[in-house]
Protein backbone atom coordinates (compact mmCIF):
# COMPACT_ATOMS: atom_id res chain seq x y z
CA UNK A 1 0.00 0.00 0.00
CA UNK A 2 1.02 3.64 -0.86
CA UNK A 3 0.39 6.86 1.18
CA UNK A 4 0.63 10.24 0.35
CA UNK A 5 -0.33 13.85 1.74
CA UNK A 6 -2.64 16.11 0.02
CA UNK A 7 -2.11 20.13 1.47
CA UNK A 8 -5.49 22.13 0.44
CA UNK A 9 -5.63 26.04 0.41
CA UNK A 10 -9.37 26.39 0.79
CA UNK A 11 -12.25 25.62 2.68
CA UNK A 12 -13.31 23.32 -0.43
CA UNK A 13 -11.11 22.38 -3.73
CA UNK A 14 -10.96 19.73 -6.24
CA UNK A 15 -7.06 18.51 -6.59
CA UNK A 16 -6.15 16.43 -9.28
CA UNK A 17 -4.11 13.57 -8.08
CA UNK A 18 -3.92 11.23 -10.74
CA UNK A 19 -0.17 11.68 -11.31
CA UNK A 20 0.49 10.78 -7.48
CA UNK A 21 -1.66 7.80 -7.80
CA UNK A 22 0.31 6.84 -10.99
CA UNK A 23 3.27 7.43 -8.91
CA UNK A 24 1.86 4.81 -6.49
CA UNK A 25 1.16 2.48 -9.23
CA UNK A 26 4.64 2.31 -10.56
CA UNK A 27 5.94 1.99 -7.13
CA UNK A 28 3.68 -1.00 -6.82
CA UNK A 29 5.09 -2.31 -9.88
CA UNK A 30 1.71 -3.53 -10.85
CA UNK A 31 0.91 -4.09 -14.74
CA UNK A 32 -2.63 -5.44 -14.56
CA UNK A 33 -5.27 -5.15 -12.36
CA UNK A 34 -7.45 -3.04 -9.75
CA UNK A 35 -6.64 0.31 -7.84
CA UNK A 36 -8.67 1.39 -5.31
CA UNK A 37 -7.68 5.23 -4.38
CA UNK A 38 -9.12 5.49 -0.18
CA UNK A 39 -9.31 8.70 1.71
CA UNK A 40 -9.42 8.44 5.36
CA UNK A 41 -11.16 10.97 6.32
CA UNK A 42 -15.13 12.03 6.73
CA UNK A 43 -15.23 15.61 5.23
CA UNK A 44 -13.15 14.79 2.39
CA UNK A 45 -13.67 12.74 -0.95
CA UNK A 46 -12.41 10.93 -3.84
CA UNK A 47 -13.98 11.42 -7.15
CA UNK A 48 -12.90 10.82 -11.36
CA UNK A 49 -14.56 13.58 -13.18
CA UNK A 50 -13.73 15.71 -16.53
CA UNK A 51 -9.49 16.97 -15.62
CA UNK A 52 -8.99 19.17 -19.06
CA UNK A 53 -11.07 22.22 -18.48
CA UNK A 54 -11.11 23.80 -14.70
CA UNK A 55 -14.38 24.98 -14.62
CA UNK A 56 -16.06 21.88 -14.11
CA UNK A 57 -14.89 20.77 -10.39
CA UNK A 58 -15.52 24.69 -10.12
CA UNK A 59 -19.04 24.50 -10.69
CA UNK A 60 -19.79 21.16 -9.18
CA UNK A 61 -18.51 23.08 -5.94
CA UNK A 62 -20.50 25.87 -6.75
CA UNK A 63 -23.52 23.55 -6.94
CA UNK A 64 -22.46 22.35 -3.83
CA UNK A 65 -22.37 24.84 -2.03
CA UNK A 66 -26.21 25.75 -3.15
CA UNK A 67 -27.50 22.70 -2.13
CA UNK A 68 -25.51 22.27 0.86
CA UNK A 69 -24.96 25.38 2.27
CA UNK A 70 -22.18 25.89 4.92
CA UNK A 71 -24.84 27.20 7.62
CA UNK A 72 -28.03 25.12 7.82
CA UNK A 73 -29.75 23.67 10.51
CA UNK A 74 -27.77 21.34 11.66
CA UNK A 75 -27.20 19.43 14.61
CA UNK A 76 -23.43 18.80 14.59
CA UNK A 77 -21.73 21.22 16.73
CA UNK A 78 -18.24 21.32 15.11
CA UNK A 79 -19.92 23.40 12.22
CA UNK A 80 -18.80 21.31 9.31
CA UNK A 81 -21.89 19.23 9.07
CA UNK A 82 -22.19 20.92 5.31
CA UNK A 83 -18.85 18.62 4.57
CA UNK A 84 -19.79 15.57 5.96
CA UNK A 85 -23.06 15.50 3.89
CA UNK A 86 -20.76 16.98 0.90
CA UNK A 87 -18.42 13.71 1.30
CA UNK A 88 -20.71 11.10 1.39
CA UNK A 89 -22.44 12.29 -1.82
CA UNK A 90 -19.13 11.37 -3.47
CA UNK A 91 -17.67 8.59 -1.39
CA UNK A 92 -14.54 8.21 0.15
CA UNK A 93 -13.01 5.78 -2.49
CA UNK A 94 -12.52 4.67 -6.00
CA UNK A 95 -11.82 2.26 -7.81
CA UNK A 96 -9.64 2.08 -10.92
CA UNK A 97 -8.93 -0.75 -13.49
CA UNK A 98 -4.80 -0.72 -14.48
CA UNK A 99 -3.81 -1.91 -17.60
CA UNK A 100 -0.37 -1.38 -18.53
CA UNK A 101 0.59 -0.08 -15.49
CA UNK A 102 -1.63 3.07 -16.17
CA UNK A 103 -4.94 3.66 -14.73
CA UNK A 104 -7.54 3.31 -17.46
CA UNK A 105 -9.65 6.36 -17.15
CA UNK A 106 -11.51 7.85 -20.16
CA UNK A 107 -10.17 10.68 -22.30
CA UNK A 108 -10.67 13.52 -19.98
CA UNK A 109 -11.16 12.02 -16.49
CA UNK A 110 -8.78 12.50 -13.99
CA UNK A 111 -8.83 11.35 -10.32
CA UNK A 112 -9.63 13.72 -7.46
CA UNK A 113 -9.05 14.33 -3.90
CA UNK A 114 -12.19 16.62 -2.87
CA UNK A 115 -11.65 18.95 0.23
CA UNK A 116 -14.76 20.36 2.10
CA UNK A 117 -13.10 21.29 5.61
CA UNK A 118 -9.89 22.68 4.59
CA UNK A 119 -7.62 24.28 4.62
CA UNK A 120 -5.73 20.83 5.80
CA UNK A 121 -3.33 17.94 5.27
CA UNK A 122 -4.93 15.03 4.12
CA UNK A 123 -3.81 11.49 3.52
CA UNK A 124 -4.62 9.60 0.74
CA UNK A 125 -4.13 5.37 0.24
CA UNK A 126 -3.36 3.39 -2.93
CA UNK A 127 -3.49 -0.22 -2.99
CA UNK A 128 -2.96 -2.27 -5.84
CA UNK A 129 -4.12 -5.69 -6.44
CA UNK A 130 -3.10 -7.42 -9.52
CA UNK A 131 0.15 -8.64 -11.73
CA UNK A 132 3.44 -7.49 -12.05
Amino acid sequence: MQEFRVKTGSRSEFVDITDRVQAALAEEGIVDGVCLVFCPHTTAAITINEDADPSVSSDIQNYLDQFVPRRGSYRHAEGNSDAHIKSSFFGCSELVIVEGGRPVLGTWQGIYFCEFDGPRTRRVLVKVVGEK
